[in-house]
C-alpha cells in the first residue's frame, strides 16, 4: 500500500522541530528565565563588589590604628631619647632601664611599620579588584537593562515566525494520507518530537542505530509505512 506524503514527511518534521524550538523559547522568555539568569548575574556581582568594600573599609581602618600608633611610638621615642641624652638621669639602673625601653619601642615601632606595609600591599591588591568588580556590577546592570527590552522584541519576531511555519504545516499536512499523519503526530507525542527522521548511509538520523543490510533491502521494497527497527520511528530513505 502506498502512502501519499512519505516524500514531504521529513518537511514536515524539520517545521514541527522549529516550531517546537520556538515555542520553548518563547515560553522561556515569557517565564524571565534570561531575565532571572542577567539579574542574579547582577546580584552576585554587587554581592562581590559589597563584600570588597567592607573588606577595604576595614583595611582602611587597620592602617589608620597603625599609623597612629606609629605616631604615638615615634613621640614617645623622641621623648625617651631627651630623657636619655639630656643628663637628667644620673642612675645607672634607671639609665638601663630606659635604653631597653627604646629598644623595645623601636623593635615595636619596626613591626608596626611592617604590618602597616603588608596592609597597603593587600589594599592595592584590593582596590585593583574592587575597580574590576565595579566595572562588572555596570556591565551587569546594563546587561539587564538590555534583557528586557531583547525579549520583548524578541518575542514579536517569535509570533509573527510562528504563524508563518504553521500556516507551511498546514499546508505540508494537507499533502500527507491521513493515517501516515495520524501516526506521526503519534510517535512525535511519544519520542520527544521526533516523528519521522532520514535513513543516511543505512543509519536512523533519529536514533543514530545503523540497519542491517537485510533490514535496509526489506524497507525499500516495502510500499507501505517504513518504521526503524531500533526506535520505530517512521523513516524516509534521503
Amino acid at each position: 500500500m502506498s502512502m501519499r506524503g512519505m516524500d514531504r514527511l521529513l518537511d514536515l518534521q524539520a517545521t514541527d522541530s522549529s516550531i517546537d524550538r520556538l515555542e520553548h523559547r518563547r515560553g522561556q522568555l515569557e517565564a524571565g528565565e534570561d531575565l532571572a539568569i542577567a539579574r542574579k548575574q547582577m546580584e552576585d556581582a554587587e554581592s562581590r563588589l559589597g563584600e570588597l568594600r567592607l573588606a577595604l573599609d576595614s583595611v582602611a581602618a587597620q592602617s589608620s590604628r597603625f599609623e597612629h600608633d606609629i605616631e604615638s611610638m615615634g613621640r614617645k621615642l623622641e621623648d625617651e631619647q631627651k630623657r636619655m641624652y639630656g643628663g637628667s638621669i644620673a642612675n645607672a639602673k634607671e639609665l638601663e632601664a630606659l635604653q631597653h625601653e627604646i629598644t623595645s619601642l623601636k623593635e615595636r615601632r619596626s613591626r608596626t611599620e611592617d604590618e602597616l606595609l603588608e596592609l597597603m600591599v593587600r589594599r592595592e591588591d584590593m582596590d585593583a579588584r574592587a575597580s574590576k568588580a565595579t566595572e562588572e556590577v555596570a556591565a551587569t546592570r546594563a546587561r539587564v537593562d538590555e534583557v528586557g527590552g531583547d525579549a520583548a522584541r524578541e518575542l514579536d519576531d517569535i509570533a509573527r515566525n510562528l504563524e508563518e511555519l504553521r500556516a507551511t504545516r498546514s499546508e505540508l499536512a494537507s499533502q500527507i494520507d491521513e493515517e501516515l499523519l495520524e501516526l506521526y503526530d503519534d510517535l512525535r507525542r511519544q519520542k520527544k518530537g521526533i516523528g519521522a527522521a532520514a535513513i543516511v548511509d543505512g543509519v536512523c538520523q533519529a536514533c543514530h542505530e545503523k540497519l542491517s543490510a537485510m533490514e535496509l533491502d526489506r524497507l525499500k521494497r516495502d510500499d507501505g509505512i517504513k518504521r526503524c527497527e531500533y526506535c520505530r520511528r517512521i523513516v524516509v530513505f534521503a
